[in-house]
């Protein structure tokens, strides 16, 4: 198993690491941070960088949200984009630090996450002091998503090198967690929390511009995202009136602080309790769109013109509905 964080020295390199400098997205200034301007290494660039706050990076325009951990000896990053961007992913990192990439988590298995994970780790590599020890960073996912990702998988895609069932936990240069959140957006859903920094990267268990594409077909469910966002919700903590403090890097979508993630935990609960109340009346799944039981958050989050649209989550959100109740805690 690879999941150990080398020391620097026997790596036997120091790599440099940069800050935010200004920018609409940029969270707190960390003192460890050396001053460089991210708007000069943007310039030019398709994946563009965003400090959030201690050693932890947003990288956008790769796909979904990419995470980067920068650690003294190596980084760390919360998928790896599409396909098509593993060369500029690898060089926005580069741009950051020139210490190696240690270690890829999968949030999930779908191709705009994990699409660039062979060409990256390629580029990486894990020392962990055991003889033998095969090139290339260390690729990390829950159980579930290992599984799929061994059998058929998008194009890009590699295999993981490590899994765990529900939590894991390493360090490097902090504290570093992977949680397992079941039956959200699928059945292998992880999210990261970087204790130091104080950033948690939620894969698509939260999205800022649309509502939770939930993946049926792989074990996913509203209840499950609702828990996973609760779960999320109970390890932040908001610096003063619910603003600041523990900042959060959704699947897609802007950096945001408590206040977001709980608006939207509100709304997607609130909109189950309209679905399920319509099922309780017999309602036909044509009925239920006719009541149109999102329409006061569609501004927020309705999408019709992707490839998870406002009608699809309405559908998803019905059937679960209307499938018989298992036994146990009630969501």
């Amino acid at each position: 198993m690879k999941l150990v964080i080398a020391a620097e020295a026997a790596l036997g390199i120091a790599g440099t690491w940069a800050s935010a400098g200004t920018g609409i997205l940029a969270g707190a200034q960390s003192p460890e941070a050396i001053g460089v301007d991210l708007a000069t290494l943007n310039q030019g660039q398709k994946v563009q960088l965003w400090h959030v706050q201690g050693r932890v990076y947003l990288l956008t325009g790769a796909g979904a949200n990419i995470t980067a951990q920068i650690g003294d000896g190596g980084s760390v990053l919360v998928n790896a984009g599409s396909h098509e961007m593993g060369a500029e992913v690898i060089a926005a990192v580069r741009r950051l630090s020139t210490a190696p990439i240690q270690y890829i988590i999968d949030t999930n298995s779908d191709p705009e996450v994990v699409g660039g994970t062979t060409e990256v780790a390629q580029a990486g590599h894990v020392n962990t002091g055991q003889p033998g020890e095969p090139s290339g960073a260390a690729v990390v996912a829950q159980l579930q998503t290992l599984d799929r990702l061994s059998g058929a998988r998008p194009a890009g895609a590699e295999i993981p090198t490590d899994g765990f069932e529900e939590h894991w936990s390493f360090y490097n240069d902090e504290g570093v967690t992977l949680v397992h959140a079941p039956a959200a957006h699928s059945d292998g859903d992880t999210y990261v929390f970087f204790r130091r920094s104080d950033v948690i990267s939620t894969g698509d268990l939260f999205d800022t511009d649309h509502y939770p594409v939930i993946e049926t077909d792989k074990g996913g469910s509203l209840d499950g995202v609702i828990n996973a966002l609760n779960d999320i919700i109970e390890l932040m903590i908001p610096r003063e009136n619910e603003e600041g403090g523990t900042y959060l890097i959704p699947g897609h979508g802007r950096i945001c602080d408590r206040t977001e993630i709980s608006n939207y935990r509100d709304a997607l609960t609130i909109i189950r309790g309209r679905i399920r109340h319509f099922v309780s009346k017999h309602m036909s799944l044509e009925q239920v769109l006719a009541a149109q039981p999102t329409l006061d958050y569609d501004g927020s989050y309705g999408v019709n013109n992707s490839t998870w649209t406002t009608r699809m989550f309405i559908e998803a959100v019905y059937r679960e509905a209307s499938a018989p109740r298992k036994k146990g805690p009630q969501s």
